[in-house]
């Protein structure tokens, strides 16, 4: 049995880990099935991103007549749009693995792990064990129990991404993140797309305000299925047809040429048996972590999806440097996972931290709202903006509870108050203090804070 002085498990954000062990001269293994980088630079964030560049690329040329510019998009090239994403991404994975297997003090295990006693894993046949082990394997598409899916070749988040013939039509089914920044690329590049969501709107976690005006945007865009649940899929003359119903019997029926099945991600720790390890895992199957990310297992740590503290890439970097200094550098350092952010791709785009303003009531929390319109801005007369706000949820003493955001450039135009909230007692004043340039988007994020500030 080989052992290590530290073992981690998982070539996602996991890899800077192993690489920071590795460079402080520690005995260093990494186990990691896939291409490293993980979900975000192979399944996720990465691709998709990439892809939503062109369909965004697409509307600015089919909005172009709003400044009075003569423009036609004559064709699309689908497949190659996919194939350059590809090439990019594969690429950077592969030059990741390449300097990886070269590293002094780092042994690359490129198979699946399995627990199989205390800090001890099988690796194609192979028994390896740590004297420090990091669990950072992610997560994968959780697929509902719907009749007859298994008889259907349905996509899920990892094969859309990859598909290189582009359908003439596609089911979503969910209606999260996910569902809704495929369904805007596909869409935009020419496929007709319907979602069916169980919710009463898409986005369902998201301030009420930004779902409630999203899912109308997204009904003048594609066809929009709120409050039915999928309940059985079959395949007839060559399409997918799924049948929903309502809470109250209402049955729909609807087609497309492919589904996709987009309904949220699911912890990989069945399939590492991490229970052989003693590792304890809460109701859902995510790896239960204290403030620095130990697990209940002596000198385990786990970080990432895995540990479902916030499952995103940028609180998973974050997780990552909380890790090295505890597992590496022996820091005994607390997490703070105060002001998490979040974006969401689509068009508009969508952005929020902190509470939202169903939470604050069911928390019976008094409040203020303050509240900004995009297209009432000088920058959002500008750009001929139609849509977009950014609503502020702020204490009465000031204190900034959330901020939720609808529009162009909501991902970036968050971070100012992401910096208010974590640099100190995040108050409205805070924002409104600031001189913001003029006439920026940004301006919309002041005038909100001021209103919140009167109100």
């Amino acid at each position: 049995m080989a052992h290590y002085d530290v073992l981690v498990i998982g070539g996602g954000t996991g890899n800077n880990v192993a690489a920071a062990a590795a460079d402080a001269g520690l005995d260093t293994a990494l186990v990691e099935k896939g291409p490293l980088g993980g979900t975000c630079l192979n399944r996720g964030c990465n691709p998709s991103k990439m892809l939503i560049q062109a369909a965004s690329a697409a509307q600015d040329i089919r909005d172009a007549d709003r400044f009075f510019l003569d423009a036609s998009l004559d064709g699309v090239d689908f497949s190659t749009i996919v194939a350059d994403m590809d090439e990019t991404l594969s690429g950077l994975a592969q030059g990741m693995e390449d300097a990886y297997r070269e590293k002094a003090n780092l042994t690359l295990y490129n198979d699946e792990a399995v627990f199989v006693d205390d800090r001890t894993v099988v690796v194609d046949s192979e028994r390896l064990s740590g004297e420090k082990v990091v669990v950072a394997a992610g997560s994968r598409p959780f697929v509902p129990p719907i009749e007859g899916l298994d008889s259907v070749e349905y996509l899920t988040s990892r094969e859309a991404l990859y598909f290189d013939e582009q359908p003439e039509s596609l089911v979503i089914v969910g209606g999260g993140y996910i569902a809704v920044e495929l369904g805007y690329f596909f869409e935009t590049l020419g496929t007709e797309v319907q979602i069916i969501e169980s919710g009463e709107n898409l986005l369902g976690r998201e301030d009420p305000d930004v779902s409630e005006t999203f899912t109308d945007i997204a009904r003048d865009r594609h066809g929009v299925h709120t409050g039915y649940r999928a309940t059985a899929v079959e395949s007839v003359n060559g399409s997918v047809r799924v049948n929903a119903e309502s809470e109250d019997g209402d049955a729909i029926t609807v087609e497309g040429e492919d589904v996709l099945i987009a309904a949220g991600r699911r912890p990989n720790t069945d399939t590492l048996d991490v229970a052989a390890a003693g590792i304890e895992t809460d109701d859902r199957g995510f790896i239960v972590t204290d403030e620095r990310l130990q697990t209940s297992a002596a000198n385990v740590w786990a970080q990432g999806d895995i540990a479902g503290n916030a499952m995103f890439k940028h609180s998973g970097d974050y997780e990552t440097r909380v890790a090295i200094d505890n597992v590496v550098h022996d820091a005994n350092r607390p997490i703070d996972l105060s002001a998490m952010p979040h974006a969401v791709f689509t068009e508009p785009q969508i952005a929020g931290v902190g509470k939202t303003e169903d939470e604050l009531e069911a928390a019976g929390r008094e409040y203020v709202v303050g509240w900004q319109s995009l297209p009432e801005t000088p920058m959002g007369r500008a750009k001929k903006l139609d849509e977009g706000f950014v609503k502020v949820l702020a204490a009465p003493d000031g204190e900034i509870l959330g901020c939720h955001m609808l529009g162009e450039e909501a991902s970036t135009m968050i971070h100012e108050v992401l910096v208010a909230m974590r640099a100190g007692a995040g108050q409205v004043s805070d924002i409104t203090d600031t001189i913001h340039a003029h006439p920026t988007l940004n301006k919309a994020v002041e005038y909100a804070f001021r209103d919140a500030l009167d109100a």
